[in-house]
């Protein structure tokens, strides 16, 4: 048995800088893995077929989950004869939060498959099958933080930014992402500033911080996201936004005691409330068993 993880990411920066097709848009975000991970538990069975289950209820089982989709892709990739696999996936990311929860059960399940089989596959083999299964899938397997343009899968990688606290919250509400993108084409082109990637590159947390965006944010204009962003603003964070096409919100402190206040006033409001910070890896082997 393999036990493999892949992390949460948050959008520091996005931006829709046009498209490629009719089916793909093309973007521009700073993206920073966070230490949320998603647990995958991956083995060989006398059972045929992938055969998956998750700690969530109410999450596709088949190939309508991407998880199922990274097997299928990993198998055809390799050319190998796919034998019964049972993969298992504990939930800690909240679905439809713009966290990137289902590109992690992606990137764990490829570096998992990968061990267990023996492919030698590297990170750049790893991520160009993880592309054809979603645009967040290399990320989430490079890890730590960097600069994606084209369809979100041409990764430049930057430092990862300092570490700081990070105070996460889910609303109830989640957002469709193909209706965040049709917002977004029929809104006024926006033009925002690259200071962010700078910031990034120079290591400065307030100047990352001020110089956050998310042309998502922007057009969907949730009340939630606000609620949750002046809750955050009344602690004093060094900014907050929402992340991918949300629904979660995040801030960032400089202080753990001032997030974990900020942290407790929201777990009084929202059920997916988490407090976490930049992650430097992407998706890793955490455990081996019986293999020789």
């Amino acid at each position: 048995m393999v036990v493999s993880s892949a992390p949460a990411k948050i959008n520091l920066s996005f931006e829709v800088t046009g498209r490629r097709d009719s089916a793909y848009h093309l973007v521009r975000t700073v993206m920073q893995a966070v230490s949320i991970r998603e647990v995958v538990r991956l083995k060989k069975s006398r059972n045929h077929g992938i055969n998956l289950v998750v700690s969530r209820p109410g999450i596709p089982l088949d190939k309508n989950n991407t998880a199922y989709k990274a097997a299928l892709a990993f198998f055809e990739y390799t050319g190998l004869k796919m034998p019964g696999i049972d993969i298992e996936i504990t939930k800690n990311i909240p679905v439809g939060a713009g966290l990137a929860g289902g590109s992690a059960d992606a990137a764990a399940v490829l570096v998992g498959l990968n061990v267990l089989f023996g492919t030698g596959l590297d990170t750049g083999g790893l991520s160009k099958i993880g592309g054809k299964v979603g645009a967040d899938v290399p990320f989430c397997i490079t890890g730590g933080a960097a600069l994606g343009t084209g369809t979100g899968t041409e990764l430049e990688m930057l430092p990862s930014m300092p570490d700081c606290f990070i105070v996460i919250a889910k609303p109830e509400i989640s957002v469709s992402t193909a209706e965040a993108y049709r917002l977004i084409d029929g809104a006024v082109a926006a033009v925002y500033s690259r200071s962010i990637e700078d910031a990034m590159r120079t290591g400065d947390l307030h100047s990352i911080a001020r110089g956050m965006f998310n042309q998502f944010e922007d057009v969907l204009g949730i009340p939630e996201v606000d609620r949750i962003k002046g809750i955050m603003n009344k602690y004093r964070c060094l900014g907050c936004q929402m992340t991918g096409s949300g629904s979660a919100v995040f801030g960032i402190f400089d202080s753990e005691k001032v997030a974990q206040s900020c942290a407790a006033e929201l777990d009084g409001l929202y059920s997916d409330v988490f407090i976490c910070r930049p992650d430097p890896e992407g998706a890793r082997i955490e455990k081996l068993q019986g293999m020789r």
